[in-house]
């Protein structure tokens, strides 16, 4: 029975073919598409404007060269975002509950990120590495320090990403288990069972959209000490 909550994460097949690459493909397909009308319709318009606020909001504290980053970021946080509002309907696949998948994300973005720096200012780059004032006996522990931990954030975008998702879900399947459980024996606890569900529920839609928000949040804030 434990080995059954699991089952959820397992990547779909079709005679032997993975369709996650079906699950990928899908949000894409969602959005309409742009209009070249003048007057577009009320879809279109939220959609823009939420893409407009959403990029002002991320790029803000960034110059003009991080300002390139912005169709990046609004296409990667509304792939995200959709992903994880997918993933809580019933019977659906999630694919950022996959490490994989959410680490083939961050590694190339952090490590663009670190490129750009190594390239346009490299002095200013190495010197997070070594914090201004540092005693002489502590450079070289806070070097290895500072640079294991630059390392470690794609992993942590990853991990983040993949535990929150993954939590949740194993929450709701463990309250809804309960719950159908639980109704022919005590109905009234079944009945707050499902209000905890419910709740929970609305939880993790939150949860969706603010992990898909951080995701790229830290992304920009990672750009933002390299340029």
């Amino acid at each position: 029975m434990n080995l059954s909550f699991f089952d959820q994460f397992m990547s779909p097949t079709l005679m032997g073919a993975p369709l996650i690459f079906l699950a990928l493909t899908l949000p894409w397909l969602l959005y309409p598409a742009p209009s070249p009308r003048w007057v577009e319709n009320r879809l279109l318009t939220l959609q823009s404007w939420a893409l407009a606020r959403f990029s002002n909001q991320l790029l803000l504290p960034l110059n003009t060269a991080g300002h390139k980053w912005a169709a990046l970021f609004a296409s990667l946080m509304m792939f995200l975002l959709t992903l994880n509002m997918l993933g809580l309907l019933p019977y659906t696949f999630t694919p950022t509950t996959q490490l994989s998948l959410n680490m083939a994300f961050a590694v190339p973005l952090w490590l663009a990120t670190v490129i750009i720096g190594m390239r346009n200012q490299p002095t200013a780059a190495l010197g997070h590495l070594l914090p201004e004032g540092t005693p002489t006996l502590l450079i070289p522990v806070l070097i290895i320090i500072e640079t294991i931990s630059l390392f470690i954030r794609p992993l942590a975008l990853g991990v983040r990403l993949t535990a929150n998702l993954t939590a949740g879900h194993l929450l709701i399947q463990l309250i809804a288990t309960a719950a159908f459980v639980l109704f022919p024996l005590m109905p009234a606890v079944a009945a707050l069972t499902t209000i905890l569900l419910f709740l929970l529920t609305l939880l993790e839609v939150a949860v969706a959209m603010i992990q898909a928000y951080v995701f790229v949040l830290l992304l920009s804030l990672y750009l933002q000490e390299n340029i």
